[in-house]
């Protein structure tokens, strides 16, 4: 691949961005069809890149900037609903493909079978997160859907991770499975907490925007590429330094320091380019393989072009199915405990009052830390399970599949698990993308309540960093940033709702400095 079909391949990614935000539809639908068009054009190259380096470099800012955004607070209130979708769900789920495909598929064998689970199995549902707004999803939908997005690709990936060493000839069994994503994820979070600490302080002497801008976008590579040296998990540790970065440079008085502002509005600006055109150039590298793919499909002996068009089709539906499936029941089954556990309190009283002693007891030790929320209600369950568009992940998976075993040989049924990932892709975003917003309003959910307690949120934020200072001197913004954040921590506001006030103040503070 070279710098002119790079370029190729952006210029024509805003093209079909800005006309597919016109549409109102997905620009990653439009720009891997247009390139699967394009992969059959007569005299277009094929383009390949190591499976390592695709990985490296398209996985880790893209998971930065998406927990850049994520809310920390909200993320421990809704813990059990996400590592119900973003490991239970996504194991089940790999191992349920993974069968079903060794069935459709018998020729590409066992452990290739479950190296296409896992390249299925997660959903890209930070990109319904980030429509959340437009398509009127309640909050906690939103909250539950982007802390999915930052635990399902660890999952996934080590999944991944584990199905190729067993392909390749390493020896990796599923019983070691446990221990293998135990140690991924200790050391992951351990490797992004160290770098977030030293990010933080190298940020605060270095005293200059593009400078801390260029330092923030070394940390999810280096974050990344540290843990996997150590045979742990890259994603995790990008991960832990970007919350741990994001909420202490925002709100954290400790980490301000004099045109931090200037940094933090560089940081917004810049982070969505760099989603922008990793995502463009993902969708439209799968999609340009696709005219190669068919026709290795077509010279090979097994599986064959048509069996692996079929087994597309089925594994489709499963991953449709098995979503909906998968999240009712995790989900209603927690509700069944808790309804359970109600009567249970209701038939005893001296039983309720003793756990209500525990749940005071654990609110005080918390202090400040919000309690974690009952299971989501039955709309909110059946749009989660609605939600199961697959994306970035499961395209830059699939095109990482090394060509060839540590043996030498040929890896098995490699073009037929990229056409298969294609085609789900395409169409889950297809079938689920286009139609969220119809069952989002079928199922009668109303945020109009919702919108306006995050007005009276933002109203008495206003006046908790009106009452801090009145003038604009630097240190009347600090003053006010450093307001929002008591509030914050005292309870008085939530986390969404104090960075989103001190973003204005920045940019608040940005344009007095303009204007004087």
């Amino acid at each position: 691949m070279n710098g002119v079909q790079i370029l190729l391949i952006a210029g024509a990614g805003i093209a079909v961005t800005a006309f597919a935000h016109r549409r109102g539809l997905q620009p990653g639908l439009i720009v891997v069809t247009l390139a699967a068009a394009v992969s059959f054009v007569p005299g277009v190259p094929r383009l390949e890149l190591e499976s390592e380096l695709l990985l490296a470099l398209v996985i880790p800012p893209l998971l930065y900037s998406a927990t850049r955004g994520a809310s920390f607070t909200g993320f421990g209130q809704n813990l059990r609903a996400i590592i119900n979708l973003g490991v239970v769900l996504v194991v089940l789920t790999a191992g349920a493909l993974g069968v079903l495909s060794s069935w459709l598929l018998p020729s590409i064998g066992l452990a290739a079978a479950f190296v296409l689970g896992s390249v299925l199995a997660p959903p890209d549902t930070i990109t319904t997160v980030s429509h959340g707004a437009e398509l009127g999803l309640p909050r906690r939908v939103t909250t539950i859907l982007t802390g999915e997005s930052l635990v399902n690709d660890a999952t996934a990936l080590t999944l991944f991770s584990i199905a190729v060493g067993a392909v390749s000839g390493d020896h990796a069994t599923w019983g070691s499975g446990i221990r293998e994503f135990l140690y991924n994820a200790g050391v992951g979070l351990l490797v992004g907490a160290v770098l977030a600490m030293a990010a933080l302080m190298i940020r605060r002497r270095l005293g200059n925007p593009t400078l801390g801008t260029a330092l923030g976008l070394l940390v999810p590579f280096t974050a990344f590429l540290t843990a996997e040296e150590l045979h742990a998990s890259g994603i995790l540790a990008v991960v832990m330094a970007a919350f741990s970065i994001t909420i202490n440079t925002s709100m954290d008085p400790r980490h301000q320091f004099p045109g931090a502002y200037r940094t933090r509005l560089q940081e917004e600006a810049f982070w969505p380019v760099v989603d922008f055109l990793l995502e463009t150039f993902v969708f439209a590298y799968i999609g340009l393989q696709l005219k190669f793919v068919i026709d290795d499909l077509r010279a090979e002996e097994g599986p064959g072009l048509t069996r692996t068009v079929i087994a597309a089709v089925v594994l489709l539906l499963a991953a449709i199915v098995l979503r909906l499936a998968g999240v009712s029941l995790l989900f209603g089954r927690w509700r069944l405990n808790e309804l359970m556990d109600r009567r249970r309190r209701e038939a005893d009283p001296e039983r309720a009052r003793r756990a209500e002693e525990r749940r005071a007891r654990r609110a005080r030790g918390r202090k400040r830390l919000d309690p974690p929320l009952g299971p989501p209600t039955t709309r909110e369950t059946l749009v989660v399970g609605w939600t199961g568009m697959r994306g970035i992940l499961t395209l830059a998976a699939a095109a990482a599949i090394p060509e060839v075993t540590a043996a030498g040989e040929p890896f098995p049924g490699r073009e037929a698990v990229q056409a298969i990932a294609l085609v789900v892709t395409l169409g889950t975003l297809l079938i689920q993308g286009t139609t969220i917003r119809r069952v989002v309003r079928l199922l009668g959910i109303d945020v109009r309540a919702e919108q306006r307690e995050a007005a009276a949120r933002r109203r008495l934020g206003d006046e908790i960093a009106a009452g801090a200072a009145a003038g604009t001197t630097d240190e009347d913004f600090d003053l006010r940033r450093n307001a929002l954040s008591r509030a914050m921590m005292e309870g008085e506001i939530d986390e969404e709702t104090a960075r989103e006030l001190i973003g204005k103040l920045d940019l608040r503070q940005a344009a007095d400095r303009t204007l004087s």
